[in-house]
């Protein structure tokens, strides 16, 4: 679990970057050596590429990484910052809760209407299952780092590395 915990989103994004990457060279090559190209590279490249950005999103929340806005915070007195600071996890996690349900919502709309991709036929359902999966993921992290936070609120600041 520890590891599942650890590196669940590199172990799609590793390979949805690499499929990606292969797949875009093969049609440059196709296109520029063979002037013949590929009618579904484009598209599958497409379809990887919105997966990989909805895992990275969680990727970002696990590492506590995604953007904010440093002077906003900076604002605050040293004493409540860390107060503001959970407050904005809360924010982010309500966020993808919202997300989360309206992907629901999208991906049941998508899965009834039959709708197929046009030119490798996959259904679309799958696409659009990637915002539910990525805020599902990112609503998990933030959870786990909204935990973090709490438990540190008692203990003395670390001085982070950059």
């Amino acid at each position: 679990m520890k590891f599942l915990n650890e590196h669940l989103e590199e172990f799609f994004i590793i390979p949805l970057m690499f499929a990606m990457s292969i797949i875009i060279f093969i049609q440059v090559v196709m296109r520029y050596a063979f002037q013949n190209s590929l009618t579904w590279s484009e598209e599958l490249a497409r379809y990887l590429f919105v997966w990989l950005v909805y895992f990275a999103v969680s990727y970002t929340a696990r590492r506590e990484k995604h953007i904010r806005i440093d002077a906003a915070i900076n604002l605050y007195p040293k004493s409540i910052r860390p107060y503001i600071e959970i407050l904005s996890e809360i924010i982010v996690f309500g966020f993808a809760i919202f997300i989360a349900i309206t992907g629901i919502t999208v991906y049941q709309k998508i899965t009834w209407s039959g709708q197929v991709s046009p030119a490798i036929g996959l259904p679309m359902q799958f696409v659009y299952a990637a915002p539910l999966v990525g805020f599902v993921l990112t609503a998990i992290r933030q959870l786990q780092c909204i935990f973090r936070r709490i438990k540190k609120l008692g203990q003395p600041e670390e001085v982070e590395e950059v």
